[in-house]
């Protein structure tokens, strides 16, 4: 029971029912409901009614309030299950499970979100960079099948058509190491048709909203998806665009590669123009209306239109004598073939999707001896058991999925109340609960059950059709209690003969509807494959072998009948089942409230239905045979020992077991309870409510208690620190404090006025407990004279200023004239001749430089002493030698990054010496221009090159080095130190 809700929000555990009627459960329910409490707890399983409207429950602040806490020290809550697994898993080094059931529309997919969310927020609290993509990748494949599973219905917007069940495994220390996710029945006969007011797949309307005009134009398809036949029905979401961002990037984070993605998307576009396809008959043979959609659909798969037409209009058969033929489709089968071509397409690329999933997150190389113990909670999000006017055979699927799912729910929840009372050293009388295997035997008995007849009658020879499926049920089950049939029970009039058959389930009867989808022979196209396997190409046709790995077989293993869809859902339940049986297991079972989607309305027939066909009232009693109330004793003292004159405040007795008998004694129901080992018994809800009605009514008293202690408390805690205010203020030495402060604002008062803007002034000296102020302010000035000077530089005059700022830092004074009282111009080449201006335009597009840093006329002095006229051209990539008497051909062409560093003289001569690693220098004489024949050119090589590899690589070019060579009164250089450029 949740220790922290009042009695005014109803029964937090419906355990405590006065009597477990339907009437009390769903009155209980109701008012949590209304009141805004949307979760219940069973014992150890949580009920949950979607709100429809955002609640303020999954915070941090809630992640830590439950966070390591026992089931019932808070209130109930998705994170208190949550919690329980989890300690479980990692206290005795269990498996667990958590398994979310209910219809759709009842938030079974966000319940498994906020549970993913809990254990992701819970461990790795050292942040290990591996632990915590592993917990991104399980984390954002959630928004990944999402698009590609799920899909708005009438009765949910964001509803999944598929199972999805997802192990994550954990080290040792608690921390996810990996997992593995399976699914289960994808619903893709939605592929081709919806039903009104339904959608397709949310995949096709992101990327029909959301891709990039390219995109679409490279996919040969339009924004509109009522242009399309698979999605005409389905009206637009104005999230489209940005889930489909929202996917990208999370196929991105989980590790799919750029080809990966376009593959994918290639194939939904297959499928859309699939769609369109048309088919007529000119009486004799099938013939595609325009080949521009097969061609399109050849070129997204890498195949030729041939094969994807022949693969529309034929199918291929190999007879017993190992020949193959080709037999042309009808117009019907034709179109049949069409849709199966495409929901196979969809099944398989989803399946891809899944297990390129499970090989990024899937736990590798992993050694017991070194890692420990692997241990895994499991969550499960399953369909719900659900009736509708026609229930198709994936319908059937799914509630053969619930009733094998309920009769395991009901074991287990036994199981752990026998397991319970028998450690305890309890006493268990043995109780009759509903059983459903009987509707399971139905379903999937060997040779008698459903599949094993629809499986029996996909072999008869001849073409199956719905008649011989149902006429083969009618006569094997004739005489079980839970089927019948128009032809079995001839005055039911809600069933139509030749193609109803109904299943009397423990949640009430179903009846099916044979519509042409009882069985699974999706063979079409494997052909085409096959014929193509020795013609693959890259991209998507990589894809496609990987989802048709039968398209290796030969022609007569490839048209051999396989597993039909209801066997191969059948074996994948029974190995869930089985998976689940291993795994100590926690509940989630949710429920709509309405089918308005509404927040505030309640409808009771609905809720009592689903309430009926959980099992949920079962579930109540199946608690309350024993006990209705189990707890610690340490856990019941504390909580009660303010009932009792013994054990309050503190108890003297030798165990806590004594303390909780006196407490049970002075109230006198000492008849209702039960000793366990390590727990109090309680077996009726009323000996509780006494206690809580006596502990509610003490709570006051020991409220003004508290309070008066506390006031006190607080009284004497502002007295201290009033006097320790004014005894700190009495101390201080304000005036001294405060001349100081008057003296820096006479000082500075007209700063903005100045012409240097106070640098001239000095500042005052400052007490010894304002020296660190001091220096702040000092500083702060600093930085507001530098700004205003900065900020009335001309932002086309800021590269020339930082290129003078990096020339000063370098030759640091020693060099007299650098020119820096003149503008520099820095590509003087170009100002001057417009051949040059040519042969740097394509030196620019072909070395794909975005700077020019100097250009220039030198003189070139090689080795023997020989000079030459060039011209000089640096950029932020290459340095170019020229001749300019050849229209500036270039001559050579240098790496920039190839040079280590430059040394120049002290003197007014134009020489510099470009060093480079090879040690093959470069010596020249920059010219000093035809105007100005005393312009230095020096200073501004050097400032360009040294603010370029300060402030563009800094990292890289942290070794270039500045040398500036002091020159002699002949001219001659002498030796110099080095000046490092950091």
């Amino acid at each position: 029971m949740a220790e922290l809700e009042g009695l005014e929000f109803g029964k937090s555990d419906f355990v405590l029912l006065d009597e477990v009627t339907m009437e009390q459960f769903m009155e209980n329910l109701k008012l949590r409901f209304e009141k805004g409490r949307i979760y219940t707890f069973i014992g150890e399983v949580v009920v949950s009614v979607n709100p429809y409207r955002q609640m303020d429950i999954y915070g941090k602040d809630n992640i830590d309030a439950y966070r390591g806490r026992e089931l019932y020290e808070n209130p109930p809550h998705l994170y208190a299950v949550s919690d329980a697994a989890y300690k479980a898993m990692k206290r005795r080094a269990k498996d667990t499970c958590i398994v979310i059931s209910g219809e759709s529309g009842a938030g079974k997919t966000e319940a498994s979100k906020y549970i993913m969310q809990y254990i992701a927020a819970i461990t790795n609290p050292s942040q290990r960079a591996e632990v915590e993509s592993v917990k991104n990748v399980l984390l954002k494949s959630n928004c990944v099948l999402e698009a590609f599973g799920n899909a708005k219905t009438n009765r949910n917007d964001n509803s999944s058509r598929f199972g999805k069940y997802m192990d994550i495994n954990f080290n040792f220390n608690g921390d996810p190491t990996g997992g593995h996710i399976n699914n289960y029945l994808l619903e893709k006969s939605r592929v081709v048709q919806q039903q009104d007011g339904e959608r397709n797949f949310h995949s096709f309307y992101q990327l029909l909203r959301g891709g990039s005009e390219e995109t679409l134009q490279a996919f040969h398809l339009h924004n509109d998806p009522a242009e399309y036949v698979y999605t005409r029905e389905g009206a637009t979401s104005n999230n489209d665009r940005s889930s489909h961002r929202a996917v990208m990037s999370a196929l991105e984070v989980i590790g799919f590669s750029e080809e990966e993605i376009t593959s994918i998307y290639q194939i939904l576009a297959s499928i859309l123009l699939l769609g369109n396809v048309q088919f007529e008959s000119d009486g004799e043979s099938v013939q595609i209306v325009g080949l521009e959609a097969v061609n399109h659909i050849a070129e997204l798969t890498a195949t030729d239109p041939e094969s994807v037409s022949k693969t529309l209009l034929y199918r291929t058969v190999a007879t017993g004598g190992g020949e193959v033929i080709d037999k042309g489709h009808t117009e019907q089968q034709a179109c049949f073939g069409r849709d199966a071509f495409a929901k196979a397409l969809y099944e398989r690329l989803f399946g891809w999707i899944v297990g390129r999933i499970n090989s990024v997150i899937e736990v590798k190389d992993y050694n017991p001896v070194l890692h420990g113990k692997n241990t895994v909670i499991g969550v499960l999000d399953i369909y719900g058991f659900e009736i509708f006017d026609n229930n198709s055979f994936e319908q059937f699927c799914i509630n053969y999925c619930n009733e094998k799912l309920q009769q395991l729910f009901i074991e287990l929840i036994l199981r752990q109340e026998q397991g319970e009372y028998q450690r305890e050293g309890i006493t268990w009388q043995h109780i009759d609960y509903f059983n459903n295997q009987i509707i399971v035997d139905l379903v999937e008995q060997p040779h008698k059950g459903i599949i094993s007849i629809l499986d029996e009658a996909c072999l008869t020879v001849g073409n199956v059709t719905d008649t011989v499926c149902l006429d083969s049920m009618d006569t094997k089950l004739a005489q079980h209690p839970h089927y019948t049939s128009r032809k079995l029970s001839p005055t039911d009039k809600t069933m139509e003969f030749q193609k109803h058959f109904r299943i009397r389930h423990y949640a009430g009867d179903v009846t099916g509807v044979c519509n042409g989808s009882w069985d699974s022979l999706d063979q079409v196209g494997t052909t085409c494959w096959r014929k193509r396997r020795t013609h693959l190409k890259a991209g998507t046709d990589m894809i496609l072998k990987e989802m048709w790995p039968d398209g290796q077989l030969s022609i007569t293993e490839v048209t051999k009948r396989p597993l039909t869809a209801a066997t191969l859902f059948k074996n994948s339940i029974v190995a869930l089942v089985d998976k689940l049986a291993c795994k100590e297991p926690y509940y989630v079972r949710c429920i709509k409230p309405n089918e308005m989607k509404s927040p505030v309305l309640f409808d009771d027939a609905r809720c009592q239905h689903q309430v009926a066909y959980l099992g949920l009232l079962e579930n109540v009693m199946v608690r309350r045979a024993g006990f209705a109330y189990r707890q610690p004793y340490a856990r019941f003292l504390q909580r009660y020992k303010m009932t009792c004159e013994y054990t309050w405040p503190n108890h003297l007795m030798a165990s806590d077991r004594e303390a909780v008998e006196a407490i049970v004694t002075q109230h006198g129901f000492q008849d209702d309870v039960a000793y366990g080992h390590t727990k109090l018994f309680v077996r009726t809800p009323r000996s509780l409510f006494t206690l809580e009605q006596e502990r509610a009514a003490l709570i006051p008293i020991l409220v003004l208690f508290l309070q008066k202690v506390w006031r006190g408390a607080l009284a004497r805690m502002r007295c201290q620190r009033m006097r320790a205010i004014y005894a700190i203020m009495g101390c201080y030495k304000r005036y001294k404090v405060k001349a100081h402060f008057w003296e820096v604002e006479r000082r500075f008062a007209n700063v903005r006025t100045m012409a240097d803007y106070g640098k001239s002034v000095e500042w005052p000296t400052p007490p010894a407990a304002l020296s660190q102020f001091h220096n702040n302010t000092v500083m702060l000035h600093r930085r507001w004279w530098a700004r205003q000077i900065v900020k009335n530089i001309p932002p086309s005059d800021m590269l020339e200023v930082r290129a003078k700022v990096a020339a000063l830092t370098a030759l640091s004074g020693e060099r007299k004239d650098w020119g820096v009282s003149r503008a520099w111009e820095r590509d003087y080449l170009a100002n001057t001749n417009s051949a040059f201006t040519r042969v740097s335009k394509e030196l620019k597009n072909k070395d794909e430089y975005s700077q020019v840093l100097f250009s220039g006329f030198c003189r070139k002095v090689n080795r023997f002493n020989k000079s030459t006229d060039r011209g000089v051209l640096v950029t932020d990539k290459y340095v170019y030698k020229l001749e300019p008497k050849k229209q500036y051909k270039v001559l050579k062409r240098l790496p920039l990054d190839a040079f280590t560093g430059l040394s120049v003289t002290s003197g007014v001569d134009q020489m510099v010496a470009l060093h480079t690693s090879s040690e093959d220098d470069v010596l020249l004489c920059l010219q000093r221009g035809e105007l100005c024949p005393n312009q230095d050119r020096v200073g501004e090589l050097v400032g360009a090159l040294v603010d370029h590899f300060t402030r563009s690589v800094p990292h890289q070019h942290a070794g270039f080095l500045f040398t500036l060579q002091p020159q002699t009164q002949s001219g001659s250089q002498g030796h110099g130190g080095p000046y490092n450029i950091q």
